[in-house]
């Protein structure tokens, strides 16, 4: 039997790298990217901020309180996280063929040239890849391999960050035995309080344990499951990832929502976002979702479900607004999300929808906060001191927005105050750039599309 070869990349703090990449001032220094409205929450951290204790899914203002006064904090800009992705993934598609991406910054790789092949010639190829994609894109990565898909993902975790750690099937229980049990898929908080109480706190420990005493603790298909994968019995295969289950858009706000039209004109951004990607994805859905966090931050999701998929925003949008409930019906809201699911293409037999609601129904939720702004980055330019504690300022600048000027270029906003701007000018291609200070009024300078940030013309030219 052959040595099977499953590889597991990661772009190491995706989010970060894109910034730092773009935007040379940023290099080797702690960046934070999300909201910092006090309530926002990390949603990447450069290695230089990991070494402080921040990292992914923390609230913003501890991720700050941590790396002090280092500390740069900038609004995500997804868009160009997600073509940089996608220039990674052509270029890695290119290399093996059939890819399994699960997320914008990682995917399980099965090239057939490998089947069989030696832990140096699998180092080869992998360091070629990870060449290839600092070549091309300027962007580190990891990679990890194994002979399933579960030391792979252990394996490029070691790797990080931008290394390769390989697992061969005859090192696998002695590598991955001592690991803390919950490094296994599906080992969540509830899994590793019961396998704690059965004296299991290893890998190792889990794979000694007696077929029948998992199945009493955990059941036949989890436990059973987490069990396989512990004793190195690992075939799940490596293939593309079905469609989408559903679409959707949440936002946090820096201030609580206490009034009636306040919902709405959240309501209002989050059903067109949502609706942009529903379009986008080409499906109906069956069933409309309304999430809001309130200020206590309880977590109220509600639901319709129709028959058939639907495509149509009016009626989409009156499921929408049943689901809606309001500040004085429950407290000051903090977040308001809607999205789409059970997504289906749409059916003509379904005339009147309206009729036939379903009864909304209620259920706690848990998803990482996303919030649209930042309050600026403590600049050392003393026109620049006080950023906005918004994301749109009343001139309708934000802090950390690409911009540009006619004579100096493509840039991107360090700091708002006292009715000026403080703009860096910089890309990928350039030497950390030089600063200015304009009035906020100034015609000259004009918002700027993030991805000329990243001086790929030629690439957008033929990928777009």
């Amino acid at each position: 039997m052959y040595q099977r070869w499953v590889l597991h990349i990661d772009m190491d703090a995706f989010f970060a790298s894109v910034e730092q990449l773009t935007r040379p001032t940023l290099r080797g220094r702690p960046v934070l990217v999300g909201g910092t409205s006090g309530r926002g929450v990390v949603a990447g951290a450069s290695y230089e901020a990991r070494r402080f204790g921040a990292h992914s899914a923390m609230p913003m203002h501890q991720a700050r309180a941590l790396v002090g006064f280092s500390a740069i904090t900038v609004q995500p800009r997804i868009g160009l996280y997600r073509v940089a992705s996608r220039r990674v993934f052509d270029l890695v598609a290119r290399n093996v063929g059939t890819i399994e991406q699960i997320s914008v910054d990682e995917a399980f790789l099965e090239p057939i040239g490998l089947r069989g092949a030696t832990p140096d010639d699998v180092a080869t190829w992998a360091n070629n890849l990870r060449t290839q994609i600092r070549q091309e894109t300027g962007l580190p990565s990891s990679i990890g391999a194994g002979p399933g898909k579960q030391s792979a993902k252990i394996a490029s975790s070691m790797a990080k960050p931008n290394g390769l750690y390989i697992i061969p099937k005859d090192q696998e229980a002695d590598i991955l035995g001592p690991l803390p049990v919950r490094k296994l898929w599906g080992v969540g908080p509830v899994s590793e309080i019961k396998l704690q109480r059965m004296g299991v706190k290893t890998i190792a420990d889990l794979a000694n344990l007696p077929q029948t005493e998992v199945e009493a603790s955990l059941g036949k298909t989890v436990g059973l499951g987490l069990w396989h994968r512990a004793r190195g019995i690992d075939t799940a295969p490596v293939e593309p990832r079905a469609e989408a289950k559903s679409v959707g858009a949440e936002y946090t706000y820096p201030h609580d929502l206490t009034t009636r039209p306040e919902v709405d004109a959240a309501i209002d951004r989050a059903f067109e976002a949502a609706l942009r990607r529903l379009r986008t994805d080409g499906r109906g859905a069956r069933t409309v979702n309304v999430k809001l966090k309130l200020a206590d931050f309880h977590t109220l999701t509600r639901a319709q479900s129709f028959p058939y998929a639907i495509d149509d925003p009016a009626i989409l949008r009156n499921a929408t607004n049943l689901l809606v409930r309001y500040p004085h019906e429950v407290g000051p809201i903090r977040l308001v999300g809607v999205s789409f699911s059970n997504l289906d293409h749409p059916s003509q037999e379904m005339l009147f929808p309206d009729l036939h609601p379903a009864t909304p129904t209620t259920a706690p939720t848990h998803s990482v906060d996303w919030e649209a702004g930042v309050r600026g980055n403590n600049p050392p330019d003393e026109d620049a001191t006080n950023p906005a504690a918004n994301l749109i300022t009343t001139d309708g600048w934000y802090p950390t927005q690409d911009v540009t000027h006619p004579d100096h270029g493509h840039g991107w906003i360090q700091g708002i105050g006292h009715g000026k701007l403080t703009v860096r000018f910089e890309t990928r291609t350039t030497p950390r750039g030089h600063t200015c200070t304009f009035a906020t009024t100034n015609p000259d300078l004009q918002p700027a599309d993030p991805l000329t940030s990243l001086d790929w013309d030629d690439w957008l030219a033929e990928h777009q």
